[in-house]
């Protein structure tokens, strides 16, 4: 779905220490251009985070934020409701890896066990160090993103209106600045249409394009819209505070003998298996194995995630498919392994980037991409902490379990890196140059807080300061990205924000009604 007319293709400004491996050397930001937004093409992996990061959040003054808060609204989200004449959306998750399960699960569990990382079973108490089974929102095959298993639950309703093919372009404030009148959108890229607002306006446009458009609309830092000749409604610091995962990824080679069961299918045969007959290899589901690691092994906190996919040697499309936005020559260089090897591509993640960037616009042009200056590693720490995540693959490479299958790290060839002596420091902070890139999962950008904060655009019920009837409820909201991917945190704000939107007019409904 990736560079398709399914996405929007968003690109950071130019980054001369990170995405040199990419085309056009330039970072890439998919973003879902569809029902369901990003979660409609993102990866499906459902983990909460870390227990700390919401305990940090609340910590930093956003009341009821906490750990203990925010659980809840995790079982909330997962719990079966509604039925065949009330249906209601829920997030449907596979648990189950009984068909997905493989040798190459089983040595990654063996191997980081020999590394000190225990088995994980199913968390909901926050995640902690440790390898395990990651819950996945798919069923029988098939992807359930909230655009399917919420919307589309309740898409009959006559409540309920769902305008597709419609750009919006501005949310209009009346002339105090304190109240939002009317959206305005363009349909089908010729209409211009506005929806007037009766009692709040709820902004689910995701952490590139809710800034934007409260920047359009006169939203944000003073001298960035005066500079671009916007009216400025409120003085905000509306997309100051852009975070995001930064991600590596390395490979190890694995000899085409040392695999047992080897697909049974051709590719094509699968396709047609599952299309026809809901069975067979694609009906199966993904294997979520993942290592939540502590590099400084000094905490149960981690700073990296480890995430692993094998590709079989017969699968190498599908493996070209999955690298298509990286450089020609380094998936010519990879491919090659598959003559007489598997792949397994570990995908580093660094879990609390110290880095942030900002988001600005590029004109007043509803039209036009915003600028993004993400400033991936621009804290040395980072940079660190990867280093210590190439070591810690470098111990696994090693391990007993690793050895017995004749897994190899694989030295991809680039000249300015092999100028440097191979697995030196200095040699990975090069690799990292061009195999590092984002992490898709960008949070933050019109960030929560108490009024105290500076940065706050937010409160910690998710309204927009100074303005009494718009809510933000997406991962914009976040104060910082949590150790973990997005998904899930973001359906939980989606979960909360119905409660605060249901309490909060229930309350204004009571204080209007007649004695």
């Amino acid at each position: 779905m990736q560079q398709s007319r399914h996405s929007w293709h968003y690109y950071s400004e130019p980054l001369p220490h990170i995405c040199q491996g990419l085309k056009h050397r330039l970072c890439y930001h998919p973003r879902g251009k569809t029902i369901g937004g990003s979660g409609a093409i993102n990866g499906m992996i459902y983990v909460e985070g870390h227990r700390k990061d919401f305990d940090d959040w609340l910590a930093a003054g956003n009341t009821k934020w906490g750990w203990a808060d925010v659980k809840r609204y995790y079982e909330k989200a997962v719990r079966p409701v509604g039925n065949a004449t009330h249906p209601k959306g829920y997030v449907v998750l596979t648990e189950d890896y009984t068909g997905a399960k493989t040798m190459i699960d089983t040595a990654i569990f063996n191997a980081t066990a020999e590394l000190g990382l225990p088995r994980l079973g199913k968390l909901y108490n926050g995640i902690e160090v440790g390898t395990m089974y990651l819950p996945i929102t798919i069923k029988d095959g098939r992807r359930m993103s909230t655009g399917k298993v919420h919307l589309a639950k309740v898409s009959g309703r006559p409540n309920l209106h769902v305008i597709k093919n419609a750009h919006v372009r501005k949310i209009h404030f009346d002339r105090a600045g304190t109240i939002a009148t009317k959206v305005t959108f363009v349909l089908r890229g010729m209409y211009e249409l506005s929806a007037k607002v009766r009692k709040e306006v709820v902004l689910s446009a995701g952490t590139i394009d809710s800034p934007k458009l409260l920047l359009l609309s006169g939203v944000g830092p003073h001298k960035h819209l005066k500079a671009l000749r916007i009216p400025v409604v409120r003085d905000l610091e509306i997309g100051t505070n852009l975070c995001d995962h930064v991600i590596t990824t390395l490979f190890f080679r694995l000899p085409n003998k040392t695999l047992i069961a080897p697909s049974q299918l051709r590719a094509l045969d699968g396709i047609y298996d599952y299309l026809i007959h809901n069975r067979g290899n694609l009906r199966g589901n993904p294997s979520g194995t993942t290592s939540f690691v502590n590099t400084k092994g000094d905490s149960a906190v981690p700073d990296l995630q480890l995430h692993y996919t094998l590709y079989r040697r017969e699968n190498i499309d599908h493996f070209r498919s999955h690298l298509s936005r990286r450089d020609d020559k380094i998936v010519a260089r990879l491919s090659k392994h598959f003559k007489d090897a598997h792949l397994i591509s570990f995908m580093l993640i660094l879990a609390k980037p110290r880095s942030v960037g900002k988001l600005r616009l590029r004109s007043a042009d509803y039209l036009d991409p915003p600028r993004m200056y993400s400033n991936y590693l621009d804290d040395p720490e980072d940079v660190a902490t990867l280093l210590r995540g190439i070591r810690f693959l470098e111990r696994l490479e090693r391990t007993k379990t690793m050895r017995a299958l004749n897994a190899t790290l694989i030295h991809i060839p680039c000249d300015e890196c092999d100028g440097y002596k191979y697995r030196t420091d200095a040699y990975w902070r090069c690799y990292i140059k061009y195999m590092g890139e984002g992490g898709f999962h960008h949070t933050s950008t019109v960030k929560m807080g108490p009024k105290s904060d500076r940065d706050a655009c937010v409160d910690p019920r998710l309204l927009l300061y100074g303005v009494k009837n718009v809510r933000v409820a997406d991962a914009s909201i976040m104060p910082d990205v949590p150790r973990s991917n997005t998904n899930a945190p973001t359906i939980m704000i989606g979960e909360r924000a119905a409660d605060f939107i249901k309490e909060d007019w229930k309350e204004c409904d009571e204080r209007v009604e007649p004695k």
